[in-house]
């Protein structure tokens, strides 16, 4: 593991020398914010070479209309997009004659340093003009204190005598690298002066007919409590401030920005003066002291969220960056905001909801944020449970069917095998909602948010399966399962059997814990409970004599090949092969079947699971950021010791290593919650699906020494394997609990800490 950008450190990416080739790539590694607003790692000052400037607002988005030559009944009008924000960073700076600018400088040095630990980006470099050496230092953070504010720190060291001029700026003269035929999404809403020499600029996003209300946005800065010379143009504000010092002497900027959009207020005259409101106050704290807010802020989320792995610099530094951007993405504190793909890094998917968030992100999200982020997801689905009825109506069905891609529960995505077909993102939604309960026992919770979203799903099932007389079956024809590289099958396994898993589960929820009074407004009779029974009892599966689940129909048809064989110039195959090519292979994107398998690997035999991992993992190429946590977890709950620290690797450090050859356009933030599944559910065995919580350790003999703590139901618990074949489990805050450990009862007490053998699982 390592790449050749950054040192492999266990707190820090220190990158010392500047790629202007891997420009992009850096970019997204060194991306930060504070899930209010974030940025790529881009520079301050100029820098004219190939780069991605990119600046993101938590819910802001765009609904750029769709253009196709062609169109079909239900096909969305819009493709939801984050715009590009109008650029926070900004900070011209020259020193005598010379503009400061990376790309045409002489570069003598350069160091950008992301401090996880702290939350700050630094860059040191030092360049040569014409007057001689010039050295830089800048320091950077979003606060995790204050989400409206951003901090920067600029100082300028020439080895001469010489005149430094700054120039901060706003700008809302930007555009999206995505948008359909080079479109801006803002619009200039007026700019000007405020008292104490700050400058602000408000902009709004472009009218639209899918666009009710339009995002309005205002940003203000100020440097100190000079005025500086004050410039401004249509959609730009700018300060220019000067500094004359000796040689060997500092010239030192202070630029604080805050941000405020019309999600923040009710009234849109109101936004800009929350945008000052904020800004004044950040000054009268200070820079100082904001750095150590944020400091205290970051310390106290890693003494929650810290996983800690002993030997290996390299798994500790990767699983340290993916909960760090998963921390600068999202919070929890916004039941209006989910998690999108690529975060605060990136255009692509642009910015909206998946199923990644309830499948991938959500159990870590419970574990470690605690319940009532995780709740804050689930409220996200029940909000938009209306908008989930009418897209089901639009493709002629009843009940409700989640949007692939959304902001606001309307389906938004352009494609037609996927918006269309790729319909077990509601297993997702359901299995969320399921597993949080289970998790948390909160009766209330599942009864008020739950069950109505539940109901509404088992109806969309019903209505989409098709009987088939002949074999007295239930089967879902016409579908794309996990597995992209397969477009509209028939009976893709995992998706039938989410199913029917959704239908039974919600008949026993509804027998064994809430009753039918709870969702007799959606006009549930014992009649409709009946025929979700029957449906599910007779949902097609096609699964072989030996245990094997098959993928979809037809799928032995294909000639069987390990991804082993490809050649290695021709992958990833999505950038070297036809989609034609692509789908007639047996090559598989990302874990199918094996998710299933994964999903409810508490209703399966390990046999079942190993026969079907030795079938499917072979053919995977993985070619989708989501594919190996599941691998992981499943691996080393089989003993595939190899394996699994194969896909451990593979998904703690996709982004760091860029495994996909992807991370230029922005990190995957979603599948980032996979290096933590690994650890958690995977070494550590952790499963709460049967209602208790169960410990049952696989960690590979070569990983060594790991710990991590969680949150559960109203305690923190901590988890630690000293790498020789035991293990700790220690209440650190809450009241007793009686949990599982392998297959026997320990009553865990406060200060109390118990010690476990390890008991490996023999692999075949």
């Amino acid at each position: 593991m390592g790449n050749t950008l950054f040192s492999v450190e266990p707190w820090k990416l220190t990158e010392t020398r500047l790629n202007q080739t891997q420009m992009r790539l850096a970019e997204s590694i060194t991306s930060t914010g504070n899930a209010y607003m974030g940025a790529r790692g881009n520079f301050e000052e100029k820098y004219s070479g190939d780069c991605h400037r990119g600046t993101y607002l938590a819910g802001v988005w765009y609904p750029d209309k769709t253009r196709v030559g062609w169109w079909k009944i239900g096909y969305p009008e819009y493709f939801g997009k984050v715009p590009n924000a109008p650029s926070l960073l900004e900070i011209g700076v020259r020193v005598g004659e010379e503009e400061i600018d990376l790309n045409q400088n002489e570069v003598l040095s350069f160091r950008r340093v992301l401090d996880m630990r702290r939350g700050v980006l630094e860059r040191v470099f030092r360049v040569r003009v014409p007057g001689g050496e010039v050295m830089c230092e800048v320091e950077r953070f979003f606060s995790a204190a204050r989400p409206h504010v951003l901090a920067i720190r600029y100082r300028v060291t020439p080895a001469f005598d010489a005149q430094v001029e700054f120039t901060p700026a706003l700008d809302a003269n930007v555009s999206n690298e995505d948008s359909n035929y080079g479109e801006t999404f803002w619009q200039p809403d007026g700019e000007g002066e405020a008292d104490e020499g700050i400058a602000y600029l408000c902009a709004c996003t472009r009218e639209n007919p899918f666009a009710t209300p339009r995002f309005h946005v205002a940003c203000a800065f100020a440097c100190g409590r000079e005025a500086g010379i004050y410039a401004s143009a249509s959609g730009r504000v700018q300060r220019t401030v000067l500094r004359a010092v000796r040689a060997g002497e500092t010239a030192e900027l202070v630029k604080l920005v805050a941000v405020a959009t019309s999600r923040d207020v009710e009234e849109e005259q109101a936004v800009a003066a929350h945008a000052l409101a904020q800004l004044r106050q950040a000054q009268q704290t200070g820079y100082d002291a904001l750095l150590q807010e944020q400091e205290e802020a970051w310390r106290a989320r890693w003494e929650k969220m810290d996983v800690r792995i002993d030997r290996d610099v390299a798994a500790q530094q990767g699983i340290r960056f993916n909960l760090f951007q998963l921390l600068c993405t999202y919070d929890g504190s916004d039941p209006r905001l989910n998690i999108g793909p690529k975060g605060f890094t990136g255009e692509k998917y642009g910015g909206a909801t998946y199923w990644d968030t309830e499948m991938f992100c959500l159990p870590m999200v419970l574990s470690t944020m605690g319940e009532k982020a995780a709740a804050a997801l689930l409220r996200y689905r029940y909000d938009q449970l209306p908008q989930a009825m009418a897209n089901a109506k639009k493709l002629g069905c009843a009940g409700a069917l989640y949007p692939m891609v959304t902001f606001t529960g309307e389906e938004c995505h352009n494609e037609w095998e996927i918006t269309f077909e790729e319909i077990h993102r509601n297993a997702a939604v359901f299995y969320a909602i399921w597993y949080v309960y289970t998790y948390t026992g909160d009766k209330e919770s599942l009864q008020t948010y739950g069950m109505p979203v539940m109901l509404e799903i088992c109806r969309y099932w019903v209505s989409r399966a098709t009987y088939q007389p002949k074999r007295r079956k239930y089967m879902i024809l016409g579908v794309t399962g996990p597995n992209e590289y397969e477009n509209n099958v028939n009976n893709n396994w995992y998706t039938n059997r989410m199913a029917k898993f959704c239908l039974e589960t919600f008949y026993r929820l509804i027998r064994d814990v809430t009753g039918t009074s709870c969702l007799k407004a959606h006009g549930l009779k014992q009649r409709e409970l009946t025929v979700f029974a029957r449906v599910a009892a007779q949902m097609y599966l096609n699964e072989e004599r030996d245990g094997l689940c098959v993928q979809q129909d037809g799928f032995l048809d294909k000639e069987l090949l390990p991804a082993s064989s490809l050649p290695e110039q021709e992958r990833p195959i999505n950038q070297h092969w036809s989609w034609d090519r692509i789908l007639r292979s047996c090559f598989i994107k990302q874990a199918d079947v094996l998710q299933g398998l994964y999903c409810l690997r508490h209703m399966y035999s390990d046999d079942v699971i190993r026969r079907n991992f030795a079938f499917y993992e072979p053919m995977t190429v993985h070619e989708s950021s989501l594919s190996a946590c599941v691998h992981a977890v499943l691996a080393a709950q089989l003993g595939e010791e190899e394996k699994a620290m194969e896909m451990y690797a593979r998904t703690a450090r996709l982004d760091l290593d860029d495994v996909n050859h992807d991370t230029a356009d922005g990190l995957h933030i979603t599948s980032m919650c996979g290096s933590w599944m690994a650890i958690v559910k995977g070494f550590a065995g952790m499963r709460t699906e049967t209602g208790a919580l169960v410990f049952a350790p696989c960690p590979p003999a070569e990983f060594g020494p790991f710990s991590f703590r969680i949150l559960y139901q109203g305690r923190l618990l901590c988890f630690a394997y000293d790498g020789a074949g035991r293990f700790t489990l220690e209440m650190q805050r809450g009241a007793p609990l009686l949990l599982m450990v392998y297959d026997a009862c320990a009553l865990l007490r406060r200060e109390e800490p118990q010690v476990f053998c390890v008991r490996r699982p023999q692999a075949r």
